[in-house]
């Protein structure tokens, strides 16, 4: 099965191919630089860009796969939250104008669903099947808007186990960076100053996971105690950033950590009978997931309770793209069972920028 995968949900324009799980092509068409000036995403200013940009990015996908909605594509998969709302209409709008015009069904998908089945898509060119996971299994998706951990009965079947009730993850990250100079989106250049830092050099506060808490991430206490510290140490220099780049990493992902330690240690009340549950597998997906301190300690966190760590393939395939929600659409109408045509009729779809499972 091809399908022609588009995703506008934030400030990626994205349009992908996939066939069954693998990746034909995937193109994006990152806003970052366009929205840099304003320390974060200004929704009026992403519609316009994604408005401007679609057809040539969904032509260019087609182009590269050496594919035509007339006679190759089977499908197309949209975003349809969460999001920004007016993000989300273009590539809905675009969806459905293709969709009529080829008479070809639509398939809507939840963009956090896509990032976290994500670690399935294969290469092109992959001959064999790259996993062959046993459920259930456990999902984190680490973004600049959602911070969840997910249980993951079988595909289509989820339980939210926490999730942020202010910053997500790598909004903090992002904020962290900008105040310290890094500039936006900051993620991934705040790793690499952190990695030159002496993380014992500052003390920040690390959130209490207790029966209360236990479902919850939160970073604004963390977020304010660390601009409060970079106020304390200015002038700053670079290795006074580098020890606040890394003191704040450390700190961020240990919340992580106790989260996650808790949920493993009472994962026993998620079965439905008697019988001890077995969980072996651990998806992660979302921007964060390339920060390589985060897999490292995933990795030795998950290695007593023998559960194997699995990213996407690709760093590509960690922030916004397409190609997920191409393999999501794929693996949810194989879990379904279900056939295409129960997605002919395409009126009913919308946004829905706060989309849950």
């Amino acid at each position: 099965m091809k399908i022609l995968a588009i995703d506008t949900s934030c400030d990626e324009t994205a349009a992908a191919v996939t066939e069954n799980t693998k990746i034909i092509s995937n193109i994006i068409w990152s806003q970052a630089s366009q929205h840099a000036d304003f320390g974060g995403v200004m929704p009026s200013l992403a519609q316009r860009l994604h408005r401007e940009r679609i057809d040539f990015v969904v032509n260019r996908a087609l182009s590269t796969a050496h594919c035509s909605l007339s006679t190759d594509i089977d499908a197309i998969a949209v975003t349809i939250g969460p999001g920004l709302a007016i993000a989300l209409e273009v590539g809905i709008s675009k969806a459905k104008q293709l969709s009529q015009k080829y008479n070809r069904p639509i398939i809507p998908v939840n963009h956090i669903e896509g990032h976290l089945l994500s670690c399935f898509a294969q290469p092109r060119n992959y001959k064999l099947q790259i996993i062959n996971y046993k459920f259930p299994m456990f999902g984190l998706v680490i973004s600049g808007g959602n911070t969840q951990l997910i249980y993951i009965e079988k595909i289509g079947s989820y339980k939210v186990l926490a999730e942020t009730v202010d910053d997500a993850l790598g909004e903090a990250l992002d904020k962290c960076a900008r105040v310290l100079g890094l500039g936006y989106p900051g993620g991934a250049v705040l790793e690499k100053f952190a990695r030159l830092g002496n993380a014992k050099k500052y003390v920040l506060p690390t959130p209490l996971v207790d029966d209360k808490i236990k479902n919850r991430f939160s970073y604004s206490g963390i977020k304010t105690a660390m601009f409060r510290l970079i106020e304390k140490e200015k002038p700053l220099t670079k290795e006074k950033i580098c020890n606040l780049a890394t003191s704040f990493q450390e700190v961020a992902f240990k919340h992580i950590e106790n989260v996650l330690s808790y949920q493993l240690n009472h994962k026993q009340s998620l079965a439905l009978r008697a019988q001890p549950l077995t969980i072996n597998h651990f998806l992660l997906g979302g921007g964060v997931a390339n920060n390589n301190l985060l897999r490292s300690k995933l990795r030795k966190l998950l290695k007593p309770y023998k559960i194997t760590l699995h990213t996407p393939y690709s760093k590509k395939l960690c922030g916004d793209n397409a190609a997920m929600i191409g393999v999501c659409a794929y693996l949810k109408l194989k879990a379904r069972n279900e056939k295409l045509r129960n997605y002919k009729n395409s009126d009913f779809l919308d946004r829905i920028p706060r989309m849950k499972f």
